[in-house]
């Protein structure tokens, strides 16, 4: 007699066999199936191998873990390549001192043969500035010399702001004025003009030609003053003094094209090698 046959699993691969049982002893034999399947670890690494067959459910377990491994490790990349764009940024910004991208080698060698040296301007605060929205301005400072562009942070909603930043330019003719201007950040629409001051650095240039010997000079002594009048934009006196060892200008600059504000700078010269600042002494 023929027997019913028995099927056996093989957990070497994802095959069934199949053999005959030719003495069946009971009558009530019936095909024995695969033994139910173990669940999966939930502390399955994806990239091991299982001698169980897999289900739809643990394949899409699988995928979705692979899946969000990679999306992790995906913005981790992104995380760090924002981050190093951004050093690289700074550092470019402080390698060409505010000059534009259009600069090629043969710009940046010109500059460097013609370069007297770099001038600080420490944007310290803005007194009573103008009001450009419901009740108050999101101000921002703009220093522009030539070519060169610079702007500070913006403060919201403040119409007496602390900036305390500091911008750095290339100087290469002391005659060239500096214009600096007041703007309110909007969202929507053009950022509006709070007014703006112009001013010069050629005394500042000259009292630093002038005294070269700091450490016969005690610290803290007046070098120069400036007054204000109508060639100017001095809100008050300037005065040019030492202080630890560098030359310094404070200057109180009064808006102009605007209906009231101030703002308060200070200059210091940042002495580097081959600078020409005294090459014509």
């Amino acid at each position: 007699m023929i027997g019913r046959p028995i099927l056996l699993q093989s957990f070497g691969h994802n095959s069934w066999s199949g053999s005959w049982d030719i003495n069946p002893t009971s009558p009530s034999q019936d095909v024995v199936g695969p033994p139910s399947k173990p669940p999966i670890s939930p502390s399955y690494i994806p990239g091991e191998s299982f001698s169980f067959p897999l289900d739809r459910s643990d394949i899409g377990w699988i995928l979705r873990t692979n899946t969000m491994k990679v999306e992790k490790e995906t913005r981790n990349i992104f995380q760090l390549a924002v981050q190093r764009r951004r050093r690289l940024r700074a550092k470019m910004n402080n390698l060409m001192v505010g000059h534009t991208k259009e600069c090629n080698d043969e710009t940046t060698t010109n500059l460097m043969e013609s370069l007297m040296g770099l001038l600080r301007i420490h944007v310290k605060r803005g007194v009573n500035l103008a009001v450009r929205d419901a009740r108050s301005s999101d101000p921002y400072v703009v220093v522009k010399m030539g070519k060169q562009r610079l702007k500070t942070s913006m403060i919201k909603k403040d119409v007496n702001p602390e900036w305390n930043d500091e911008l750095t330019l290339s100087i290469t003719d002391p005659n060239i004025p500096i214009k600096l201007t007041v703007y309110d950040h909007d969202t929507f629409t053009k950022d509006d003009k709070m007014g703006d001051a112009e001013f010069e650095v050629s005394s500042y240039i000259e009292a630093l030609r002038k005294h070269t010997n700091l450490e016969e000079i005690p610290n803290g002594t007046a070098l120069s003053r400036l007054q204000p009048n109508n060639g100017n934009c001095l809100a008050e006196e300037s005065l040019i003094y030492l202080k630890d060892g560098k030359i310094l200008q404070d200057l109180v600059l009064r808006l102009g094209n605007v209906e009231c504000g101030e703002v308060e700078i200070q200059l210091e010269w940042i002495h580097f090698p081959g600078s020409k600042l005294f090459s014509s002494q």
